[in-house]
Formats: C-alpha cells, sequence, structure tokens
C-alpha cells in the first residue's frame, strides 16, 4: 500500500518550486491533491496535468494565502470538494532581500504576510476540520535562516522562525487530539532562484556543506512524505534540518 493512500494533502505556494516537487511525491504515494497559488496561471495549470497524470485527484485553486477570509472561504471550498482534509503543507513564500538599514517597511510587511501570516490562516481554517477527522498533519516550510539567522534577510529570517514556533505551538495545542504539527528547514536548495546566482557563489555554497553539493527539491519532498505519512505518527513539535550538514 502506498503511504498516503486515501488521504487529502493541501499545498499552499504548490505551482512550482519545493510546493510543486511535495504535490508530485505525495501524488506518487496515493494522496489527493489540493493545492493553492496566488494565480493558477498556464504553468500552475502544467502542474495540476502532471499530478493528475499520477492517477490521483487534484485541483488547483487561486487565491491570496496572506488574506484571512478568502483563506477561510477556500479552505471551506476544498473541504467539499474533497470530502476530508488530512495533511497542510504552508509551502507559501518569496523573498525581499535588503539590509536592515535599507529595509522597508514594504518590504517587511510582504514577507511577513505572505510567509508568516498566510500559514496562521490555512492552520486556523484547518484546524478544525483536523479536530473533527481526530487527526492530521500539519507540516510548515521553514528555512535554516529561521534557525541560524542570515544577514541582509531579517525579514525572511524572522518569517522562518516564526513557522517554527508555530509549528511547535500547534503541536502542543493539537496533539490531544491526533494533530502533528511540524517543520522543515530546508538549507541550499537547488531551484530557480538558487541557479539564477552567480556559478562563484554556488560553489562556495557547495564548499561549506559537507555533503558537497546543494539539495534538491526531491530531497526536501522525501522529508515532507515522512511527516505526513504514518512512519511519523509520533513525531511532533520538530524541525528537521534538510541542509546536507551546513549547519550542524
Amino acid at each position: 500500500m502506498k503511504l498516503l493512500e486515501g488521504k487529502v494533502a493541501l499545498i499552499t505556494g504548490a505551482a512550482r518550486g519545493i510546493g510543486k516537487a511535495i504535490a508530485l511525491r505525495f501524488a506518487a504515494e496515493g494522496a489527493d491533491i489540493a493545492f493553492t497559488d496566488l494565480v493558477i496561471d498556464e504553468t500552475g495549470t502544467q502542474t495540476e496535468q502532471e499530478i493528475a497524470a499520477l492517477g490521483v485527484k487534484v485541483k488547483a485553486y487561486a487565491g491570496n494565502a496572506a488574506d484571512f477570509e478568502q483563506t477561510a472561504a477556500l479552505v471551506a471550498q476544498i473541504k467539499e470538494d474533497f470530502g476530508h482534509i488530512d495533511i497542510l503543507v504552508n509551502n507559501a513564500g518569496i523573498t525581499k532581500d535588503g539590509l536592515m538599514l535599507r529595509m522597508t517597511e514594504q518590504q517587511w510587511d510582504a514577507v511577513i504576510n505572505v510567509n508568516l501570516k498566510s500559514a496562521f490562516n490555512f492552520t486556523h481554517a484547518l484546524v478544525p476540520i483536523m479536530m473533527r477527522q481526530r487527526g492530521g498533519s500539519i507540516i510548515n516550510m521553514a528555512s535554516v535562516v529561521g534557525v541560524h539567522g542570515n544577514a541582509g534577510q531579517a525579514n525572511y529570517a524572522a518569517s522562518k522562525a516564526g513557522l517554527i514556533a508555530l509549528a511547535k505551538s500547534v503541536a502542543q495545542e493539537m496533539g490531544s487530539r491526533g494533530i502533528r504539527a511540524n517543520a522543515i528547514a530546508p538549507g541550499f536548495i537547488d531551484t530557480a532562484m538558487t541557479q539564477a546566482l552567480p556559478e562563484d557563489v554556488r560553489k562556495e555554497w557547495a564548499q561549506r556543506i559537507p555533503l558537497r553539493r546543494g539539495g534538491t527539491v526531491d530531497d526536501i519532498a522525501s522529508v515532507a512524505v515522512f511527516l505526513a505519512s504514518d512512519m511519523s505518527a509520533y513525531v511532533t513539535g520538530q524541525v528537521i534540518q534538510v541542509d546536507g550538514g551546513m549547519n550542524m
């Protein structure tokens, strides 16, 4: 039997990148997939088709994850469409980097709203559903910079640290209801964003990593499958750094 057979997963910001990789792996393990993005464009439609090709039910939803009321309505619609929601992956995120002295209020607010407030919005809407189901797994996509900080990313690091604290708090509040909450903290992952960096920067990063390579989106997806499945039935309130040993 597949690890996620019979489960429904809701993944935010999953039209591309890490979110897409998680959606595809979940689908390969038998989960039906609801995924969101700000706009479902050609990329989102392509992702939907790729997931459907794996033989599971899938539907893409457009919505502003940072909008509380819109998120509540969206989750209610997904519940109606799929019948139940067993897994939530809070993956929606953006970056607006800058040194603290130059960072604008808009840069700060945008990153906090998309990265952190969106996770609150979806978790707030999903917890009552999971409580009635007497179980569920919530996975927050954090970052190693949320653990260790990073110059030039005060807003991003703060949002990711918030996702870690949110997961730990929900784990404590909801454990008695069978709801688990954990965070994944990726390190240097090979994505379109990191591929745009100069080659010398990428090589420098690799030399700082004991495994001598950047991670892949599949590396992250594998850990997500573990946390979403019953293999991690006794794992909650944890932060798993997937960074090749970069920050031991």
